[in-house]
């Protein structure tokens, strides 16, 4: 018979209390998601980039800012807005103590998807090199860090620089082991910024990037035109934007974003549109279609801003939200009226008729739906 396991003390020694850049090293995948080494586009050194950026970017939406310089080389990256800059009394804060920022109070911030105030310091704490400099009314602060740790605190500046935020940072490459940044994958990501906010110019490494027609540009971008079965369908209210059209593709392919981030795996808004999607095209024609018939070959783009959106992870990139703000109207519904009422509405401004054809789960000899022959335009 072996002898019973020795059980470790569990004491007040076991205890430990790790401040926050310690924690977001030792588990850089609670905010980050995988760090891999930039071979996927979901990998850790994007995600550090895209943290940086969505900061200018809610600068942009409430209206300040109309151009944002993205810059990398090798190893360093470098970000730089003109919107409002960060108060100068508060630099090293916003960029070093969790759960420090400027979107907690929703009237400044209300759509804003960096609500956590973990963003930028996670890029900061994970990073061999971090710069923060801020710009206001002619006066500069700059702050440099070294994996979290302060290392130049420098004293406020005259500066003849525009009002903004420039980050600088460098992945540590102790922990993103053998990265390379893949330009093509961060060009993307820059693409999707500028069809979701219209009005802005990103810049980077010298290359231009804006959209004016927001989401038909990325669908124009992504169904060429001998593939798409009818125009791109483009409608938008406050809150939501849509695109979509069929192709001769099989399957369903979207894109979805909430609050302008790219959310990869979906979430509650693009559940609520496929169902809501389907709802409108049996109204309409008062047939009970098949849902799967009904999107069948679809391919869509699905925008929406949501006051304080809660995300299944750090990452963001799948929506967990059920309402479109704290005890507010349910999302659901509001995506099924944005949908209900334009999409009908654009059906019959188009004259859109239903083909000859017996539809419902007939299969053609492709073995395609045909069910996507009665958006084509008369």
């Amino acid at each position: 018979m072996s002898e019973n396991p020795v059980i470790p003390q569990y004491t007040e020694n076991e205890i430990r209390s790790l401040d926050w850049k310690e924690h977001i090293r030792l588990r850089p995948g609670m905010y980050i998601g995988k760090l891999g080494d930039g071979k996927s586009p979901e990998d850790g050194i994007y995600v550090l980039i895209k943290e940086i950026i969505d900061n200018s970017i809610d600068e942009h939406v409430m209206g300040n800012g109309k151009r944002i310089d993205v810059k990398i080389d090798e190893k360093r990256v470098i970000v730089r807005d003109y919107g409002r800059g960060i108060p100068l009394g508060k630099v090293i804060d916003c960029v070093s103590k969790i759960n420090t920022g400027g979107k907690y109070d929703s009237r400044a911030f209300q759509k804003s998807v960096g609500l956590n105030g973990v963003g930028t310091k996670a890029v900061n704490a994970l990073s061999s090199f971090f710069r923060v400099e801020s710009f206001r009314e002619g006066k500069t602060k700059l702050a440099e860090f070294n994996c979290g740790e302060l290392i130049v605190d420098a004293p406020e500046a005259e500066t003849t620089e525009r009002n903004g935020t420039r980050m600088t940072f460098e992945p540590d490459a102790s922990i993103f082991k053998n990265y390379r940044f893949i330009h093509d994958f961060i060009r993307e990501q820059i693409k999707n910024y500028t069809y979701l906010n219209s009005k802005l110019t990103i810049v980077y490494n010298g290359e231009s990037y804006a959209s004016r027609n927001g989401l038909l540009d990325l669908l124009d971008s992504k169904v060429t035109a001998e593939n798409a079965l009818y125009p791109v369908v483009h409608l938008q209210s406050e809150d939501f934007e849509i695109a979509f059209t069929h192709t001769e593709a099989y399957g369903e392919e979207y894109y979805s974003f909430v609050n302008g981030q790219y959310t990869t795996q979906g979430g509650t808004h693009l559940q609520a549109f496929r169902e809501a999607f389907v709802k409108t095209i049996r109204d309409f024609y008062k047939k009970d279609y098949d849902a799967a018939d009904i999107r069948a070959s679809i391919t869509a783009a699905v925008s929406i801003r949501v006051v304080e959106p809660v995300f299944e992870s750090q990452t963001k990139t799948k929506l967990g939200s059920s309402e479109m703000e704290p005890g507010g109207v349910s999302l659901k519904s509001a995506m099924l009226e944005f949908v209900k009422k334009h999409v009908d509405d654009y059906l019959h401004q188009n004259q859109i008729r239903e083909t000859s054809i017996e539809i419902s789960l007939n299969i053609d000899q492709k073995g395609m739906p045909f069910l996507h022959t009665i958006l084509r335009i008369a």
